[in-house]
């Protein structure tokens, strides 16, 4: 019988090799390497823990979806961002550009099963066909909270209070939310007569920070129909600054003769005051009037947040209030409030920041392998370790400390656990600190526990020394 190595032509290989395709992302996408897929992980289990905290509940939906669901959901610009084609059924289908109009429709669908109010959270990946800039990719996972179900000012302020939480659960202490109300806006834009052209001078407005007064003025005048005057009555409000209290008058005085724009008015007031009383940090919390963000459903409060350290990459979570998006698949009135967190680009702000652990492992403890006759026993010990609480990775084959020790290394282990037949010998294990260089030696057994207590000892150790 002819092996089959020699059966292959050499003419093959070689065939293939000419064939080759060159490894390469596309552009706006990006692949994740163990740090930093790591860190999204450790990024997600926080938030969820915070969302939980508040008794929002998780959902997943599909990532397709009928492109008459998504079409005209989020705006023009959104709308010329959106993946879409036809499916081999031939559906017009899209890929979500975010997770908030799925929500409207899963509880258009669900809501009898659901239940009223229904506090959500969803991490899932979505797609924008945008220009790919820093912290910006065409391809990034939102990490949402909605409560859908009330018009309570209660779900507004609670939005806010998580957005907090989040942060500070992330280990961002330097940050702030700015908040505004679409109705004062709205009020604004009824007093001149625009009511009719929200959304394009919304739209130019959100440009505000990018582009300059200028740039916008021209386009409400071109895109959104507004004259000069009434252009520049709206830059006039979206100039407010000062403390909250300061704002909130001076936007009594613009818009509080407008129904709408009192109501949005009187809103920031009491949710400024409601979040003090809450304990939220002084100055978390900006009124800000300029504030619209580009996605037209909003009608009520509007979030976004800034880290005060990198202001140039954007908002890291941002959202608000959508009472009528529903509307669209239900006759019923499903009112709701909600945030995204911006995974990718939190992550890039703290890769920039230094905030980025560098880890490649997602276990603390390194356990290199000696003696091929002492496979057993390694693997014993670390079942043992692992029934105890504390993740270990064992070295898949038996090689020189020095190497092996490299490895751990380049892998960002916390300790390692020496284990030669001197040690296998004496009964005893020493445990060596990667970063300062320190071992101690312990029993593998003893009545107080033996190596589990000590492992667990060095690393409560090590995590105190990085606190401080």
């Amino acid at each position: 019988m002819i092996p089959l190595r020699a059966a292959i032509p050499h003419t093959l290989g070689m065939a293939q090799d000419s064939r080759r395709i060159e490894p390469r992302t596309l552009k706006g996408f990006r692949d994740y390497l163990p740090q930093a897929a790591i860190a999204r992980e450790w990024l997600t289990e926080r938030a969820c823990s915070v969302y939980r905290s508040y008794g929002f509940s998780p959902i997943d939906t599909p990532a397709l979806e009928y492109e008459e669901i998504l079409a005209g959901k989020g705006g023009q610009e959104t709308e010329k961002q959106m993946f879409r084609f036809e499916d081999p059924g031939g559906r017009r289908v899209a890929l979500r550009f975010d997770l908030t109009v799925p929500l409207a429709r899963f509880v258009a669908q669900y809501a009898n099963e659901l239940g009223l109010p229904f506090k959500r959270y969803h991490i899932a990946t979505v797609w924008r066909g945008e220009k790919p800039q820093k912290g910006r990719f065409r391809e990034f996972v939102q990490c949402d909270f909605d409560t859908i179900g009330t018009e309570s000012a209660c779900a507004d302020i609670e939005s806010g209070l998580v957005i907090v939480d989040l942060m500070l659960a992330l280990g961002f202490e330097r940050f702030t939310v700015h908040v505004n109300d679409r109705r004062v806006l709205a009020g604004l834009l009824e007093l001149l007569g625009l009511e009719q052209r929200t959304a394009p001078i919304l739209r130019a407005l959100d440009k505000l920070d990018k582009a300059g007064p200028r740039a916008v003025a021209a386009e409400m005048v071109s895109a959104g129909g507004a004259s000069e005057a009434q252009a520049a009555q709206v830059l006039a409000l979206a100039a407010v600054e000062g403390t909250n209290e300061e704002v909130v008058r001076a936007l009594e005085g613009l818009v509080g003769a407008n129904e709408t724009g009192g109501a949005g008015a009187a809103a920031l007031g009491a949710f400024d005051a409601a979040v003090t009383a809450a304990g939220a940090p002084a100055g978390a919390f900006r009124l800000r009037p300029s504030l619209a963000r580009g996605l037209d459903y909003y009608t009520g409060v509007v979030f976004e947040t800034i880290l005060d350290e990198l202001p140039s990459i954007g908002s890291v979570c941002g959202g608000g209030r959508y009472d009528d998006l529903a509307q669209l698949f239900t006759g019923q009135r499903l009112p709701g409030v909600g945030a995204s967190l911006g995974v990718d680009r939190l992550l890039a702000a703290m890769e920039e920041l230094g905030q980025m652990g560098a880890t490649r492992s997602t276990a603390p403890v390194f356990m290199p392998f000696f003696a091929a006759e002492r496979l057993c026993d390694y693997l014993r010990l670390a079942a043992l370790l692992r029934r105890g609480g504390i993740a270990v990775e064992l070295y898949p084959e038996p090689r020189k400390l020095g190497a092996q020790l490299r490895y751990a290394d380049r892998r960002g282990f916390a300790l390692a656990l020496i284990l030669g037949d001197e040690e296998w010998a004496a009964g005893e294990c020493q445990i060596k600190d990667l970063a300062t260089g320190e071992s101690t030696v312990t029993p593998l057994e003893s009545p107080a526990g033996g190596l589990v207590v000590a492992v667990e000892r060095a690393l409560r150790a090590r995590e105190g020394r990085n606190r401080k």
